[in-house]
């Protein structure tokens, strides 16, 4: 079992802070730079070379860092041996649940992706409880997939696209899969890992996480997320950080009313954006006798959806060209909205969306700057997203990960760690 601090258990809280800080100090400046000696370690983070020396050793031995050989300075004197991250021991596992499809993705520490893929599954024609059996399922592989690879689970987090309290896991609503206050963290840290941390979070936060972490616009310090599933949620970064609200309930874009004669949603309102914009819309309008909903028996991935939406728009189906055009000018419509309120530089579309982009954005971005403000939306465009349908569970990976560097003390100190580094 976990120990959580193990190792500061005697030293005083304050003291006990500093050096957590100082070992999260370390571990970033590693995974950012690169392999470092000592020397160039304490030269760069300020810190003293007796301090660095007693950090890197804590490091190992909660096999986070290892020595990778010796390090040429360029200067005089004996090279120091190099310092980089263990991707090796360490990882994070990322899951997701959505209306048709239960995705995982694990990665080590280093970045390096262990685990990536997606099963079909009908969570909208069942009751929670079978669900959340799939979901402990897929768990329960995967966590066996990175035990045989020696691998120390660090955390769990899991996408939900609904409302979430962060604080004990519990989705509050989720109306596309019919949940309400369905314990999630509980029952998954109950059923497959008592002893890994379980965090559930909202799939759309997730998703925009990884794009400005690691996604076609990396880095963009104000950017909007869409997730283009069954359900649209908005991931908002604003100045570089994700935008939750007093609740963790900001986002939930797609439940803006847009047309108050339209489709009833899913939440039970009226003329949602969602209704308008998301697949199960799309389907709805170009393949009624598979949308979402029908009892036809078929469990389908939206990738088979989209696929078989792409083969009639090929084919010259003008019902399936007049859908996307009507797509296209809803998002524009409800996008314009977001531009206004949050004067993004960029919208990334993810999902469907991004699969469907070179029909649906030219339009989108059309109607956007029909209706924007000028001066916002001559800075603000679209971009299709290149995580696919798994930027979600990547985006809930990454979370691990960066509570690892951040509390580096999270993870217990393994056993004869230095025989293995010997080895």
């Amino acid at each position: 079992m976990r120990t959580g601090h193990h190792g500061l258990a005697d030293i005083p809280a304050d003291q006990a802070t500093v050096r957590r800080s100082n070992l999260s100090l370390v571990l970033r400046h590693l995974r950012e730079h690169g392999p470092q000696s000592r020397t160039a370690l304490a030269a760069a983070t300020g810190l003293n070379k007796t301090t660095v020396t007693s950090l890197v050793g804590e490091l190992r031995a909660r096999g986070l860092i290892r020595e990778s050989g010796p390090q040429h300075a360029g200067g005089v004197g004996r090279p120091g041996l190099a310092l980089t991250l263990d991707g090796t021991r360490v990882g994070a596992l990322g899951l997701e649940i959505n209306v048709d499809y239960i995705a995982a993705f694990a990665t080590d520490l280093g970045g390096r992706v262990l685990i990536d893929r997606r099963v079909g599954f009908d969570a909208m024609g069942c009751d929670p409880e079978r669900s959340l059996d799939e979901l402990a399922r897929v768990a329960r592989e995967a966590l066996a997939e990175l035990g045989l690879l020696g691998i120390h689970v660090a955390g769990i987090t899991v996408a939900v696209p609904g409302l979430i309290d962060g604080a004990d896991g519990v989705v509050h609503v989720a109306p596309n899969l019919g949940w309400y206050g369905v314990p999630v963290a509980e029952r998954l840290s109950w059923d497959v890992a008592p002893n890994i941390p379980v965090t559930v979070v909202n799939d759309a936060n997730l998703a925009a996480l990884a794009e400005y972490t690691s996604g076609i616009a990396a880095g963009t310090s104000d950017l909007v997320y869409l997730t283009g599933e069954v359900g649209v949620g908005g991931g908002i970064i604003a100045g570089g950080r994700l935008l939750g609200g007093a609740d963790g309930f900001a986002g939930e874009v797609g439940h803006v009313m847009v047309d108050s004669a339209g489709e009833r949603c899913g939440c039970g309102r009226t003329g949602c954006w969602e209704t308008k914009v998301g697949l199960a819309a799309l389907v709805r309008m170009v393949t009624p006798d598979h949308a979402y909903g029908v009892p036809d028996g078929i469990v389908r991935d939206p990738e088979e959806r989209l696929a078989e939406i792409e083969r009639r728009l090929a084919d010259g189906d003008p019902q399936v060209a007049h859908a996307l055009t009507e797509v296209g000018r809803w998002l524009g419509l409800g996008s314009a909205t977001l531009v206004r309120l949050f004067n993004p530089r960029v919208i990334v579309v993810g999902g469907y969306f991004a699969r469907l982009a070179d029909h649906l954005l030219p339009r989108a971005q059309a109607e956007l700057t029909r209706l924007g403000v000028t001066g916002a939306v001559a800075h603000c465009t679209f971009v299709a997203s290149d995580l696919g349908f798994g930027a979600a569970s990547r985006g809930a990976a990454g979370v691990v990960v960066d509570r690892v560097l951040a509390d580096p003390t999270a993870i217990e100190i393994l056993p004869d760690i230095s025989t293995l580094s010997r080895a």
